[in-house]
């Protein structure tokens, strides 16, 4: 069981019959009462954000999650397919669970699965990932306004804003959990 004061970003519980992670959390001590801790909950089945406040003394229930790393192989029909890599079995994991950051998977990448109850429910990327600009239009001459941007397609079929100056087939560097050009990258 955990305490209020074990409360901390990235803390997996179980409310409700549902796992959720800790968001944000605040700690508060009114001048008159009983301390609490305001915390910002993330179910991992649905992605449904709630405010929760959990009073000092409270006891919390860790969640059952198991993490695993897996390794991307292909996409089919079901969805996309993950090898573990301590028993090389393979697993179909939905767009759902992947929640859109399936535009950012690479072949043979590695990535954490969480499973909740033997049931994938997040998988973590890595936090930046190299793809290669497969379209993007040229920068127009003269158009150099302080932090231009420009729409670029990259390899896995994201959409990115880059640098007017970047070009096609130029590698660049992608946070996965914003979704936002880096920096481009030399090979």
């Amino acid at each position: 069981m955990y305490q209020t004061s074990d409360i901390r970003k990235g803390l997996k519980i179980e409310m409700d019959g549902y796992p959720y992670v800790v968001v944000e959390f605040l700690f508060v001590k009114p001048g008159k009462g009983t301390a609490f801790t305001r915390t910002k909950l993330k179910n991992m089945m649905t992605g449904a954000v709630l405010d929760r406040t959990i009073r000092t003394g409270e006891n919390l229930e860790p969640a059952d999650i198991t993490e695993y790393k897996m390794q991307y192989l292909y996409a089919d029909a079901d969805g996309h397919i993950f090898m573990n890599l301590e028993d090389y079995d393979q697993v179909t994991i939905t767009n759902k669970v992947l929640d859109g950051s399936e535009k950012f998977l690479v072949e043979q990448m590695e990535v954490q699965v969480l499973y909740y109850k033997s049931e994938p429910v997040i998988v973590e990327l890595p936090n930046f990932v190299e793809l290669q600009i497969t379209y993007c239009e040229p920068g127009v001459r003269g158009n150099t306004a302080q932090g231009a941007t420009k729409p670029a397609t990259l390899s896995t079929g994201a959409v990115v804003q880059v640098p007017l100056f970047v070009e096609e087939e130029t590698w660049v560097k992608v946070d996965t959990r914003t979704g936002e050009y880096v920096e481009r990258v030399r090979r």
